[in-house]
């Protein structure tokens, strides 16, 4: 019975193992010296290395949680255009009444100010 679980342990043996190899040749090959550009706030706008229960500006956030919205949104394309011959105008439809829906949403955040950038 032991033995069926062997492959499993196997794989997960070279699995870490290899992720173990990989860290530490990252460390050995490439240059630790970070300069201030990558110290610098990138993303989240606010220094990485300070106190953690300092105030940020949520239009960080906000900006983030649009993009996946409609990012995943446009994710529903490709499986719609793949599917579409066999789909028929049902589908088709449905689609264009989904684009509509998301297209009135882009607007009206357009129109709030919540892509405006000071």
């Amino acid at each position: 019975m032991l033995e069926d679980y062997l492959p499993i342990l196997i794989f997960l043996a070279l699995a870490i193992g290899l992720a173990v190899v990989i860290m530490l040749a990252t460390l050995v090959v490439a240059r630790q010296n970070p300069d201030s550009d990558k110290l610098s706030a990138y993303e989240c706008g606010f220094e990485a290395f300070e106190d953690t229960r300092r105030k940020f500006d949520v239009r960080f956030y906000l900006v983030a949680i649009l993009f996946i919205i409609f990012d995943l949104e446009v994710a529903f394309l490709f499986p719609w255009a793949v599917a579409l011959g066999d789909i028929g105008l049902a589908g088709f439809w449905s689609m264009m009444l989904f684009l509509g829906i998301l297209t009135v949403g882009f607007i009206y955040e357009w129109k709030k100010g919540a892509l405006e950038w000071e």
